[in-house]
């Protein structure tokens, strides 16, 4: 851990004075004053979070919820918690520091990928004669936090996969193998299910595909590269998906990878949501609706679901803020943030383009806009808890050794049309981990720069139903969602 004064630091890549002005702009913004400390918390108790401090630690067991009614409702678990298939498989599990790492890796990666895209578009349009790269590499693999168990093939058998919004193909690890890494369920033998086919070159999806090739025998060839120097290629594929013992999609397109390599984890593959025709979310379209709906438990020994459709219509309390479309990176999801309240108060923030993504734990704001954002949300805990070292892109942390209690600054997310999503505790502090039980960040980074995008992470999405509305390009996100 980096070592940090336990006084309040500036965030990375700022300067004081520059913090001190941001700061100020968003103060002389706001209808009234912040109230340090106990005055705040008396003055606005419904705009604070009043939790045990025992409340923020995950139990060692598994405590599944109800989850979603939708017949084709899948189980999602934490990748690393008590719930998940992948505990029983022999690695011990990365530190909750080394995961943070990890999904910050990412993050600078579809960060890299925004910004690259965007210039490329600006390019393109200045000599109206460029194109754009044919082939994007994917984020980094190996970071989400969730994962769901699907059958392949017929009879099936049982996949444990990360599902991504970031993604489109999906894929698993297929015989005969060339270069496999290691996963503890038997790879999917093609020769075992009669409904297994190729996809020839011809086909819509292979064209589609951004990275394809053709067989000499007119296999249309997949490879998905990665940012972390991670790949897999192989065989594009159709065969039954199986979501539940009475749910299944038949002649699903998949890559049946023959050469992967990398740091894939454990898992068995990739369930990919993305926007393109590949992914599993528009395959399921006709038979379920377009979109898809999810919830993420609040901690990793809890359960949420991932459902296919909208089903019977979004919960009853969801918000929903429009899609922005993006001629640089179709495949992805972008809203628009407005605005961020703290303990109920708006902080003044210029508006910035938000990547929804289920791969990327924390929520990562341009520069300026972390600095209002941390600016208030210190202030209020100044002299309430004890300052607690940090990492170098997480370094608002607090002690709580002695407080059974807690009381914590309520965070809003204010979006295009005015959904404000008022996020669960567990959207606002974080972790450290068993290595230091008793301290928590607050759940933000900074991009490093005033660039108007971001990445709304996992963390601030737990405990919500969050329904992308593809049919009505919008999403929607309903509180209590897991229940």
């Amino acid at each position: 851990m980096a070592s940090r004064s336990s006084r309040c630091a500036p965030p990375r890549g700022s300067c004081l004075a520059a913090v001190l002005a941001v700061a100020a702009a968003a103060l002389a913004g706001a209808a009234a004053p912040f109230l340090p400390g106990a005055a705040a918390a008396e003055a606005g108790g419904p705009d604070w979070h009043a939790v045990s401090a025992r409340s923020l630690r995950p139990s060692t067991a598994c405590t599944p919820a109800e989850g979603a009614s939708n017949s084709s409702a899948l189980k999602v678990v934490h990748r690393h918690g008590p719930c998940s298939p992948l505990r029983s498989r022999g690695a011990a599990p990365p530190s909750p520091i080394e995961i943070l790492r990890r999904n910050r890796d990412r993050a600078t990666s579809m960060l890299r990928k925004i910004a690259g895209a965007a210039a490329a578009t600006n390019a393109a349009r200045a000599s109206k004669g460029a194109h754009l790269p044919a082939h994007w590499a994917t984020a980094t693999l190996g970071t989400n936090n969730y994962v769901v168990t699907v059958g392949l093939g017929t009879p099936a058998r049982y996949f444990t996969v990360e599902f991504d919004t970031g993604s489109d193909l999906s894929w698993v690890q297929c015989e005969p193998c060339k270069d496999c890494y290691e996963q503890r369920d038997p790879l999917f033998d093609p020769a075992k299910s009669p409904t297994f086919s190729t996809v020839p070159c011809g086909a819509r999806e292979c064209r589609e595909l951004p990275s394809q090739t053709c067989s000499p025998d007119n296999r249309c060839r997949f490879e998905c590269a990665y940012a972390d120097g991670s790949q897999t290629d192989g065989d594009l594929a159709r065969d039954t998906l199986t979501l539940t013992p009475s749910d299944a999609i038949r002649g699903f397109v998949f890559g049946c990878g023959h050469r992967n390599s990398g740091f894939f984890g454990t898992e068995d593959g990739l369930l990919g949501l993305g926007r393109k025709s590949v992914s599993l979310s528009s395959q399921a379209a006709g038979r379920y609706g377009p979109g898809f709906s999810y919830c993420l438990p609040s901690l990793s020994s809890g359960t949420g679901y991932l459902a296919l459709g909208v089903g019977g219509g979004a919960p009853a309390n969801a918000q929903f803020t429009p899609m922005v479309p993006s001629r640089a990176l179709p495949s992805l999801y972008f809203l628009r943030l407005t605005g961020i309240k703290v303990a109920g108060r708006a902080v003044k923030v210029p508006a910035a383009s938000m990547l929804i993504d289920s791969g990327t734990q924390l929520t990562s704001l341009p520069d300026g806009t972390f600095a209002a954002l941390w600016s208030a949300f210190a202030r209020l805990m100044a002299g309430r808890y004890r300052r607690a070292p940090g990492l170098s892109f997480l370094d608002t942390c607090y002690n709580f050794t002695g407080h059974a209690a807690l009381q914590v600054p309520s965070v809003a997310l204010v979006f295009a049309g005015g959904a404000t999503v008022s996020l669960d505790v567990s959207g606002v502090l974080v972790k450290l981990g068993s290595d230091e039980p008793d301290v928590a960040c607050l759940a933000f980074t900074s991009t490093g720069d005033d660039a108007p995008a971001g990445i709304l992470g996992s963390q601030q999405q737990k405990t919500f139903a969050v329904v992308y509305d593809v049919a009505n390009q919008r999403v929607g996100f309903g509180a209590k969602g897991c229940a």
